[in-house]
């Protein structure tokens, strides 16, 4: 599938994403969504913030800061339930929860996640 279609996707889905969240009982926070590659260097190129092939650099990717009674929840274990049902909605989602990112949600394209 083409870099716009899976943009296209995520989209789509990440309402979804949040909706579940909410019915999880989490509120919300957003992290990080894109990533300027002008700012932060383009795919390809080195640069100082994240992988140089972050799918947040391709708008495939967010970080979602979830809080419960009020409490920020900084673990993996945290977002697994959420994680868990991010991973079943499409052949392309992928959870951080995997590689050590607990609230990095996205869509994989081309190796990165």
């Amino acid at each position: 599938m083409k870099l716009g279609k899976k943009q296209e996707l995520f989209m789509r889905l990440l309402p979804r994403l949040i909706d579940k969240a909410h019915k999880l009982g989490f509120e919300i926070r957003g992290g990080d969504l894109f990533r300027d590659p002008r700012a932060f260097g383009a795919m390809g190129v080195k640069g100082p913030y994240g992988n140089k092939y972050s799918c947040h650099k391709m708008k495939l990717a967010i970080d979602l800061n979830l809080f419960k009674d009020g409490e920020f929840i900084e673990t993996t274990e945290g977002h697994q339930e959420l994680g868990e049902w991010w991973e079943e909605q499409d052949i392309w989602t992928c959870w951080g929860g995997r590689f050590g990112d607990g609230n990095h949600y996205s869509i994989t394209h081309q190796g990165s996640k």
